[in-house]
């Protein structure tokens, strides 16, 4: 099966909210601010770093011309400890295995910044499945902007279709701009519910992931 399958990073292949909070945290702490609950800094998660760290100033009436300064320490935090409490979603390597056994081209396209991102995948040992990464500092644009997973796809030199497979409306709206279809993981850092987010098909357990990946690429395939 001649395919390609790109994936968003956090909230997708790696539960990673609780070590972003500890980054915030850690920021705000040094600000003399109280920490934000993981549930909260949750709500700020999908485009990117500075905008966590700019709704996070928001939301705790810091001053916004501080907010490089305030990004850069985040990220500082972040990169010191990545993968302090962060996990990888049960099935994922088994999913991306299936994936690569089937013929897939694997890539990773997110919003975190490209080496905190190659670190996590590193750290969990799912680099080997992936061809290529482009982060939120590989262009100068961030998802929904579709560059970011045209160009994912484009490392990759795979004919077939392509798959996005994230879990929010900044990927759903991603994969909309890219004219590609898109599986919604529905236990990632959604806002909306699921029905309001476009999807090709949604589920909320990775193992489902090959099988909805060759469905679609049926689907894609077939003579019309």
């Amino acid at each position: 099966m001649s395919a390609v399958v790109i994936f968003d990073l956090d909230g997708t292949l790696v539960d990673s909210v609780a070590d972003l909070a500890a980054a915030a945290n850690r920021m705000l702490k040094e600000q003399g601010v109280d920490p934000l609950p993981t549930k909260t800094v949750q709500r700020f998660v999908g485009n990117g770093l500075p905008k966590l760290v700019e709704r996070v100033m928001r939301h705790c009436d810091l001053p916004s011309a501080r907010h490089a300064e305030l990004t850069q320490n985040t990220l500082q935090h972040y990169s010191a400890a990545p993968i302090s409490e962060s996990t990888v979603y049960p099935g994922i390597p088994e999913a991306l295995q299936q994936l690569r056994d089937l013929g897939c081209a694997l890539g990773v396209c997110t919003n975190k910044p490209e080496a905190p991102a190659r670190h996590v995948l590193d750290a969990f040992d799912l680099s080997p499945f992936f061809g290529h990464v482009v982060g939120g500092d590989s262009l100068s644009v961030r998802k929904p902007d579709p560059a970011l997973l045209t160009a994912c796809v484009s490392g990759l030199s795979q004919a077939g279709p392509t798959i996005f497979v994230g879990d929010s409306e900044v990927d759903a709206e991603t994969a909309q701009r890219a004219k590609v279809p898109f599986l919604l993981f529905s236990q990632g850092y959604r806002k909306s519910p699921v029905a309001e987010i476009p999807h090709r098909f949604s589920y909320d357990d990775s193992a489902e992931i090959p099988a909805l990946v060759q469905q679609i690429v049926q689907a894609e395939t077939r003579p019309a």
